[in-house]
């Protein structure tokens, strides 16, 4: 049996682990409120982006529409696929979900036939990947919390990429954010646009509650200069709300498994501290039974 000293020493180490734990999880409680609230300002703002732009593809025609670069069917040849992680761990099954997912997928298009490229946001999916032998043609990691600007960098490149004819496909993983205790491994095309309802339903859908923007549409718009200008700037700008949507789900499902985990760690240390504690007491009530024994035992010595 350890001693009372260890038993202390090993109550005292797991208290100090509950109290880092239930800092942690108020902090990405918090985060997590923040990163829902960012979710629901950009909801209307890409439901409404979708909404005009599967409008304008309508009345533009297919001759038109299959005319913008961002919107070329051709052959698959090379696949780009985005990996969104965290760049730091202890939020449960958060990325080893992606990695895994990540893994298969890889194997699955390369199993097709197809050039599998990869673009790394998060160190976690970096490093897993590399572990594998799989480098990252792009890296952006250590970003911290995710910004527009960064998704416009993400989104110009990977768009110029397509364009020039460096990938025929883009495709973005990550968790989708349903509540603080599930998220869902989603896999969003991204390149080449389809501008279908339900296609862009699923790259605007903010949340499992949100509206859906292949929802009735109604609206007649009116379109100045042209329909094919409106396209140039509208393609881009929907990459790139598409990408922020992304992270911003990213960030929110890394937040609410974050809070989770540390909210099972912090029940666990209550656990162990209470098992420890009746262990320190039966180990103390064992050494003073043991002491009364000795002084007994003496006295009778003495006596005899």
């Amino acid at each position: 049996m350890p001693s009372l000293k260890a038993i202390r020493r090993r109550i005292t180490s797991v208290k100090s682990t509950q109290k880092i734990t239930r800092a942690m999880k108020m902090v990405a409680a918090a985060r997590l409120n923040r990163a829902q609230l960012r979710i629901k300002a950009l909801r209307p703002y890409a439901v409404k982006t979708a909404e005009v732009l599967r409008s304008l593809a309508g009345r533009a025609g297919g001759d038109e529409e299959g005319a913008h670069q961002l919107l070329a069917q051709r052959p698959v040849k090379r696949v780009l696929l985005l990996v969104l992680t965290s760049d730091r761990g202890l939020a449960g099954a958060f990325n080893s979900s992606i990695q895994r997912a990540a893994e298969r997928k890889i194997a699955e298009l390369r199993g097709e036939g197809f050039e599998v490229l990869v673009g790394a946001i998060g160190r976690k999916g970096r490093d897993y990947l590399k572990r594998r032998g799989v480098e990252a043609r792009h890296d952006w990691s250590g970003h911290g919390e995710p910004t527009a600007e960064l998704a416009s960098e993400i989104a110009r490149t990977v768009s110029r990429e397509f364009v020039e004819g460096e990938v025929d496909r883009v495709i973005v993983l990550f968790n989708e954010f349903k509540s603080a205790m599930t998220q869902k491994v989603t896999f969003l095309p991204l390149l080449p646009i389809e501008t279908t309802a339900e296609t862009m339903a699923t790259a605007t859908t903010a949340s499992a509650n949100a509206p859906a923007a292949g929802g009735r549409n109604n609206s007649d718009y009116i379109y100045e200069p042209s329909q094919a200008a409106l396209l140039d700037r509208l393609l881009p700008m929907y990459v790139e709300v598409s990408v922020f949507r992304a992270m911003l789900d990213s960030s929110a499902s890394e937040h609410g498994a974050r809070m989770t985990a540390m909210d099972s760690a912090t029940n666990n240390a209550k656990k162990m501290i209470g098992a420890l504690t009746l262990e320190y007491n039966r180990a103390r009530q064992a050494a003073i039974t043991k002491e009364l024994m000795e002084i007994i035992g003496g006295a009778e010595a003495i006596k005899d």
